[in-house]
């Protein structure tokens, strides 16, 4: 067997998670702090914020919970689900390492650094938002083919994709899938609504962070119960609009900036 374990991606619920990320949560859960986490891990506290954001965006339920303390800290705690999905993933990751031990030591060294490489394929994207949910409903047109994810109980995204598009990706009521979004594509506006806009997505939420830089701001919205939407804005407009965290504000989003994928 190679001296270098294979670096295994899970699935769960649907939702992927790589080691980097096992071992972030087990740091929460262990230092109670997504700072401390990520520094005890080697991440930022950018990145760790990132990817708790990222894992509970992409699984059915938080997986962590988390009260917003800036850089110099906060308490964050694994939620029951996130407690649950950290146990599944070691106990299988640990199945899957032996099995491949043993299929090493069975078909030689070379054969089994083949039989490794298909664990380490994970869907990376440029999209800064990557939000899971379920197909509710499916309405074709001519050319094109307009279809509405549940994110959450009470949150949906509607996309606008080509025919052939949702006939490859199987799409159909019942159906998973993500919803990919650029955050350049993310217009804020103030408050809750209702506007009378040709966005066919208008997602009201809570400002959770900002991030300000010499060109543009980033602002993070909570729609929901761990469900988050990072939106990129100049930093002119972010001084008008003046948001501050805690404040409500929404997405509008036009549906066909929306991609969708199927794992």
């Amino acid at each position: 067997m190679s001296d270098t374990a294979p670096a295994l991606s899970l699935r769960f619920g649907g939702a992927r998670a790589g080691e980097d990320r096992l071992r972030l949560l087990e740091a929460i859960d262990r230092l109670g702090s997504i700072t401390a986490a990520g520094q005890a891990v080697g991440l930022s506290y950018r990145a760790a914020w990132d990817a708790v954001q990222a894992l509970n965006n992409l699984f059915p339920k938080p997986l962590v919970v988390a009260r917003v303390g800036g850089r110099t800290g906060g308490a964050a705690e694994l939620t029951a689900e996130g407690a649950a999905a950290l146990k599944t993933l070691r106990h299988v990751q640990a199945e899957l390492a032996l099995t491949l031990e043993r299929l090493e030591r069975s078909l030689g060294e070379e054969a089994g650094s083949v039989l490794v490489d298909p664990w380490r394929l994970v869907m990376r994207t440029s999209a800064r938002n990557a939000l899971r949910g379920v197909v509710t409903d499916v309405t074709h047109g001519a050319v094109d083919t307009e279809v509405t994810l549940k994110i959450h109980d009470n949150v949906s995204i509607v996309a606008i994709i080509s025919k052939r598009s949702a006939a490859d990706l199987g799409l159909a009521p019942g159906v998973g899938a993500i919803a990919l979004i650029k955050a350049s594509f993310v217009i804020l506006a103030e408050g809750d609504g209702p506007y009378r806009t040709s966005a066919r997505n208008a997602l009201p939420g809570t400002v959770i962070a900002m991030e300000e830089g010499a060109v543009n701001s980033e602002v993070t919205l909570e729609l929901a119960d761990g469900k988050t939407l990072t939106a990129i804005v100049t930093r002119r407009s972010a001084e008008s609009l003046a948001f501050k965290v805690g404040d409500r504000a929404t997405a509008l989003i036009k549906a066909p900036h929306v991609i969708l994928a199927v794992e």
